[in-house]
């Protein structure tokens, strides 16, 4: 029996990797900053910091654990210092690298994104592409994929480049566009909406996080959607099947990224560098790679992604905005100057 440790497994992503561990007959240990709800006969949840190196250490040398995901991040569009994002996101994962050698680990799925660029390439990007990262958060995945690398001769480690996170139960940034479509509100393009940007079916990571544990894959990984249509595809789709009485409409893309560029430097708004850069241009992966080694394929496009996020939202929006202290992916996030938009919509 393969026994595995999920850092942030009570978030968003880790508790679904967590169940597909468990069902695939896995005994997984589960650490997050957050209490974990989930219950299993060979499940171990445990509320503590990856920071805390007693704790790892207790955790390893009691474990042995053959397999490490680590899934544990801080965003950055939280409020969060800046120190503690970067302590938590790379300090963390030095713990665990370390730890993961000393107690000879076989293997290591490190969790990264495409933060780690915020422009337009004119292609999909490639695994050799050099990263980029204008914001905290994509320099500390960059910062973790480093750390991992560096122990290559101890364990092999599979880095997975992910796209945005898309299943039931997806919030955080996402539950103010939901909040719009929702409402009937106009539903706001930067431009004319041609850009195409790329998700990731959580279900299709998960099942991607597997395959390389059991290959014992090692390097750097993209993923992502297939048959990736423009934002304004993707949107229309969404509101021909909710049907809520929101539209399209559209923003000038200059004014509309100065506008957004100002409200984050004033603290104003829950969008950074990263977001409306992403907002306005193309971004893909090239994802040959990971078809090709693990033989891994994607079974949902972007706006079936979306609306599978959107209509768990509507199912479940008392209890999303009661929520307490749970992962940012997993409550809803702040507007902030965004508001005023969705006044004016």
């Amino acid at each position: 029996m393969t026994t595995c440790l999920i850092t942030g497994g009570a978030g968003f992503f880790g508790k679904i990797l967590k169940q597909r561990a468990l069902a695939r007959g896995f005994q997984c240990v589960s650490v997050d900053l957050e209490a974990d709800e989930d219950t299993h006969p060979r499940l171990i949840s445990i509320q503590g910091d990856i920071r805390d190196s007693a704790l790892m250490e207790k955790l390893f040398a009691e474990h042995r654990f053959e397999t490490v995901y680590h899934c544990a991040a801080i965003l950055a569009h939280t409020k969060v210092q800046r120190d503690y994002l970067w302590s938590c996101n790379v300090d963390g994962t030095r713990v665990i690298a370390g730890l993961a050698e000393k107690y000879q680990v076989r293997h290591a799925v490190f969790l990264s994104s495409n933060c780690l660029w915020a422009k337009n390439f004119g292609r999909p990007v490639r695994e050799n592409d050099a990263p980029e990262p204008v914001e905290i958060y994509g320099r500390s995945k960059w910062e973790g994929e480093k750390i991992f690398q560096s122990y290559g001769n101890s364990f092999p480690t599979a880095i997975i480049r992910c796209p945005t996170i898309m299943d039931e139960g997806r919030l955080g940034l996402l539950s103010i566009l939901f909040e719009f479509i929702d409402e009937g509100r106009k539903l706001w393009l930067v431009g004319d909406g041609s850009n195409r940007y790329q998700f990731i079916y959580a279900q299709d990571l998960a099942s991607a996080c597997i395959m390389a544990t059991e290959k014992k894959a090692e390097g750097v990984f993209n993923i992502g959607s297939d048959d990736v249509k423009s934002f304004r595809k993707v949107y229309q789709y969404v509101l021909d099947h909710v049907k809520t009485g929101a539209r399209l409409a559209h923003l000038p893309k200059g004014p509309a990224l100065w506008g957004m560029r100002l409200g984050h430097g004033l603290g104003l708004s829950p969008l950074g560098p990263y977001q409306y850069k992403m907002i306005a241009e193309d971004f893909l992966f090239d994802t040959s790679k990971i078809k090709d080694k693990l033989g891994w394929r994607p079974t949902l496009n972007n706006e079936e992604m979306l609306l599978k996020a959107y209509e768990y939202y509507r199912r479940n929006k008392r209890d999303i905005f009661s929520r307490k202290n749970v992962s940012a992916h997993r409550q809803a996030a702040k507007m902030g100057i965004i508001r005023l938009l969705k006044w004016a919509s």
